[in-house]
């Protein structure tokens, strides 16, 4: 699964809104969007911030380990 489609799965799981999650990371709806969509890839301290928002490693959400 690819990181956008993680996050997607990750955020519908917890009912959490593309904007609820931006306004408790200081990412932008847009950027999250975009991700989703795999029009872009996240930076490496966004994807900390993804991270420690969902209690995931960096590795699960790149799809590189199974949690």
């Amino acid at each position: 699964m690819e990181f956008g489609q993680k996050l997607k799965s990750l955020r519908k799981e917890r009912k959490i809104s593309q904007m609820d999650l931006a306004k408790s990371t200081g990412i932008s709806q847009s950027a999250i969007a975009k991700w989703e969509l795999g029009k872009t890839e996240p930076t490496a301290s966004a994807l900390i911030k993804i991270s420690t928002y969902f209690s995931e490693s960096v590795d699960y959400l790149l799809g590189l380990k199974n949690n």
